[in-house]
């Protein structure tokens, strides 16, 4: 089976508790997860022409695409079971729409839920999950 991956900003705790979210609804095991800060993903970064310096967007592969901001979270909710692929109808609303609504938040995530001193480092359990 092919999976996909997400990168992640590691020092955001809106993130982490988003990956931890995340991986308690990927039962399958569909998604592996890696911080945008580290080796692995500051290459997937650099080999997809993407800012090695932006770690406003969950960015995530998925069937040989990147999809990144809104499309992303979207992305990802697609991917999950039960409720969560519901989420995805809001695909039809215009990416700029969706981006700038994504952007506000991005922006205030770390005044809004605090940030960490060091990246999120995964359980014994969670690490054949990370990359």
């Amino acid at each position: 089976m092919q999976k996909g991956l997400i990168l992640f900003d590691g020092y955001c705790n809106f993130c982490s508790r988003s990956v931890n979210f995340i991986l308690d609804q990927d039962k399958a095991g569909y998604f592996q997860f890696t911080s945008l800060q580290s080796d692995a993903g500051q290459a997937f970064l650099k080999s997809h022409g993407l800012k090695l310096d932006d770690f406003d967007s969950f960015v995530v592969y998925d069937s040989g695409k990147v999809y990144t901001h809104s499309s992303a979270a979207l992305q990802i909710a697609h991917r999950l079971r039960g409720a969560w692929k519901a989420l995805y109808v809001f695909k039809i609303v215009p990416r700029p729409i969706r981006d700038f609504f994504y952007a506000l938040f991005a922006k205030n995530r770390y005044r809004l839920f605090g940030k960490r001193e060091q990246c999120r480092v995964p359980t014994a359990e969670e690490r054949s999950r990370f990359i």
